[in-house]
């Protein structure tokens, strides 16, 4: 709770039920639904990054290709305009992640990860997308002592690994930078993030399309599958698309290729987005470099400045449905908001009468390895991109240039790749999965009141290379 006579939660009785993002007066009219039949040479399934960026560089690299693309609502409205706005080089859910996973390749992947970056920048330029892109980096802060130890030991190791740009930040340095009597350190990754507004992103790749003549039929899903000879077909509700390759990008929503399904377990994350700060409120903080940042707990917030002065905070809450549905009333959660608003509080009680004007969440497609794996599928026809795990703002434009690889049977640094070339561990059938989760959670939540210590449960996760994170 926070340290005055406010209740946080009075703080939420005014928010807008909706994601702060797509509350935007410059959201684009949807396009009409595909009826009949269509023909093309590459089809796109899902209008969020993955998608987009599909049709986009598919149009880049061969501006003579004929790329439809369908989406099942509008673009953008799923995953890729309600996240944080977190854009990393990363492409492996943190080099931490990576060097557990990949060590031989992690100098190779840190490198790709920032010529995707520096890309990604590239293109926002080149196609006049505004999305309020800034590179400001990311400190990850220390809230419990034995998190201090583990920052200093992860800029230490960074050096030796050469992955460069890591900055170790003790009290008084993180303070200055953001302040708040709960920060005891910090690790300020200086050049390997950067902020943006995801859904004007998601909308500028969505123009960008459209100018190179790809074809977006929206309110279209795909209803199923499947391929003969030289053509894949799929079915939408008036129609169908009749095309030589297909990349699907529909990540936490059940694929088109049935056997991926037990590899990705979708979870529900959640935010809030504050009223815009005074010049006062501002100051009191800091923040004046803008960066993003996240605590170090197994259970983390993630929280960010926007270009008008708010607050966006979000995370710590896991929550997964049995069954694994995507489902519209999964999309809020007021447990989570409620949570949410007191660690706010607890984290700057200096802002003690900022009001909330927002509340959403969404659904994430988590995989076992934390980042995305990839395949092809009906004879290499279908290429696929999935398992992002809520780091794909930056690393779903390297998802789909590996799946035009694929399609094109190039061999390409990306695609001989011991990341592209392997699979996450699918997760277990119900109700094995929902118990193990639930045991997981449990396990984490214990290891941060713990000192970090991690029980056998999760040593077993770990070993086996099974885990859930958000």
């Amino acid at each position: 709770m926070a340290t005055g006579a406010m209740n946080p939660v009075k703080a939420l009785s005014d928010a807008t039920l909706r994601p702060y993002w797509l509350d935007d007066p410059s959201r684009p009219e949807p396009l009409p639904a595909l009826v009949g039949d269509e023909y093309c040479d590459l089809l796109v399934v899902g209008g969020g990054y993955t998608g987009l960026w599909t049709a986009l560089n598919a149009k880049e690299r061969d501006p003579g290709r004929d790329v439809v693309l369908i989406e099942g609502q509008e673009s953008g409205w799923a995953a890729s305009g309600r996240n944080g706005g977190f854009c990393a080089a990363s492409l492996t859910h943190g080099w931490a992640n990576g060097r557990a996973r990949w060590p031989a390749e992690l100098t190779a992947l840190e490198e790709l990860g920032h010529r995707n970056l520096d890309g990604l920048e590239a293109a926002l330029a080149r196609h006049g997308i505004d999305c309020d892109f800034e590179r400001t980096g990311e400190i990850d802060v220390a809230t419990a002592p034995h998190q201090v130890h583990e920052l200093k030991e992860a800029a230490e190791e960074a050096e030796l690994l050469g992955v460069h740009g890591h900055v170790f930040l003790d009290r008084d340095a993180v303070r200055a930078e953001v302040d708040s009597p709960t920060f005891l350190a910090g690790l300020w990754n200086r050049r390997g993030v950067a902020m943006l507004h995801p859904a004007r992103l998601a909308w500028g790749l969505k123009r960008a399309c459209l100018a190179l003549g790809v074809r977006i039929y929206e309110h279209t899903p795909g209803t199923g599958l499947s391929s003969r000879s030289a053509t894949v077909a799929v079915r939408t509700p008036y129609g169908r698309v009749f095309a030589r390759h297909a990349a699907l990008g529909t990540n936490a929503f059940p694929s088109l290729v049935k056997r991926l399904r037990p590899y990705i377990a979708p979870v529900y994350d959640y935010a809030l987005m504050t009223e815009p700060l005074t010049p006062e409120q501002l100051a009191s903080v800091g923040w004046q470099r803008r960066q993003g940042l996240s605590d170090s707990a197994n259970h983390f917030h993630y929280f960010r400045l926007t270009a008008d002065r708010r607050i966006l905070w979000g995370g710590y809450d896991i929550v997964y449905r049995y069954g694994g549905g995507v489902r519209a009333e999964y999309d809020h959660h007021p447990a989570t908001y409620r949570r949410l608003a007191g660690h706010f509080f607890r984290c700057f009680p200096q802002l003690e009468g900022v009001r909330f004007s927002h509340t959403w969440g969404g659904a994430i497609d988590t995989c076992s390895r934390f980042s995305a794996f990839f395949g092809t599928a009906h004879r290499g026809r279908v290429a696929y991109a999935m398992g992002f795990t809520g780091l794909g703002v930056g690393a779903t434009r390297f998802g789909a240039d590996v799946m035009l690889d694929l399609l094109s049977g190039e061999r390409t640094e990306r695609t001989e790749l011991e990341m592209v070339r392997s699979k996450p561990l699918p997760f277990p059938p119900e109700p094995v999965r929902s118990v193990g989760i639930g045991v997981t959670q449990w396990a984490m939540t214990r290891a941060d009141a713990n000192g970090g210590r991690r029980n056998l449960w999760l040593k077993a996760m770990d070993k086996a290379g099974l885990g859930f994170d958000s």
